[in-house]
């Protein structure tokens, strides 16, 4: 019966969204707090002053809102979201709560550092930002063995990784796309690439380079590869000019706010935007077949 009614609302939020043009999101990233335990080369987060985690009913509030504007699906970030705790709460609360209100699919992204079996996430996305030396160039000495151990201890039906790709890593897009292959407990791989945030700007790759690595993408993918990424939003990405329809995501960040579309646009960096489910939006909007069933796969 969920699946049923998950079904027919898509179809209804299509019509609803690209025949009338109401902005209505159809699924949200809540940060649950900015508490990490890594220090990336490629993020800010970590060097933030202080330490927001927000309590449980002030998440009950935002997951209501959210439902209520319309979102279905939802995803828990952080930070290092499996660090959240609130009295006898965990991120496993939050993921039954959310479900208790009506989200179809949860979602959680972690870094892997620390074991996470038992997380009750419909899927669940371990940043992986290459294989051994690349990914621990990115994250700290020895985190990608770690990475490895708590994939191969999880034991969830649909675990997959995130590469975002930068100068720091490009060099091991094939040995990671290659690792997801031919690990048993890894469903699929997504390829973004990185976002020029401020401070980060050094690490950004050139267009040659990045149009050149999605070509590469593509072909892995046309050979059969797990890839998340269809190839019809791929595309896309190799030029960033097409209209935008990130209002589909709606972001709540740590300071409570709820933010109508992603933190680049806010900064003016759609032109730069790396984040590829930018591209899997627009082909979604435009009735692209391999999309909309690369989208039904990984949500339902």
């Amino acid at each position: 019966m969920k699946s049923l009614r998950s079904f027919l609302y898509l179809p209804a939020w299509f019509v609803k969204t690209r025949v009338f043009g109401k902005k209505i999101p159809l699924q949200t990233v809540l940060f649950v707090s900015d508490q990490c335990n890594l220090r990336c080369k490629h993020c800010c987060v970590y060097a933030q002053k202080s330490i927001t985690k927000k309590s449980y009913e002030q998440i009950k509030e935002e997951l209501q809102y959210a439902y209520g504007l319309g979102s279905r699906f939802v995803d828990f970030e952080g930070g290092e979201p499996t660090l959240w705790r609130d009295g006898e709460h965990d991120l496993n609360s939050l993921i039954r709560l959310a479900k208790e209100i009506g989200f179809f699919s949860t979602t959680v992204t972690t870094n892997a550092v620390m074991p996470f079996h038992g997380l009750e996430a419909d899927s669940i996305w371990v940043s992986m930002d290459g294989v051994g030396p690349y990914h621990d160039r990115v994250r700290g000495e020895g985190v990608f063995d770690r990475l490895v151990r708590n994939i191969e201890t999880c034991g969830h039906p649909h675990l997959s990784v995130n590469m975002v790709v930068s100068k720091l890593n490009y060099e091991s897009l094939d040995d990671a796309i290659e690792f997801a292959r031919t690990n048993p407990h890894i469903r699929s791989i997504s390829i973004n690439f990185l976002t020029p945030y401020p401070g980060t700007e050094s690490h950004q790759l050139d267009w040659d380079t990045r149009r050149a690595l999605i070509d590469k993408v593509i072909a892995y993918k046309k050979r059969g590869y797990p890839i998340m990424n269809s190839v019809s939003g791929l595309k896309l990405m190799k030029t960033n000019q097409f209209k935008k329809y990130c209002w589909i995501s709606n972001f709540i960040t740590v300071d409570g706010k709820n933010h109508p579309d992603c933190g680049g646009s806010e900064l003016g960096l759609c032109d730069q935007c790396g984040f590829c489910m930018a591209g899997e939006m627009h082909s979604v909007m435009t009735l692209r077949p391999d999309t909309i069933l690369a989208g039904l796969k990984l949500r339902m």
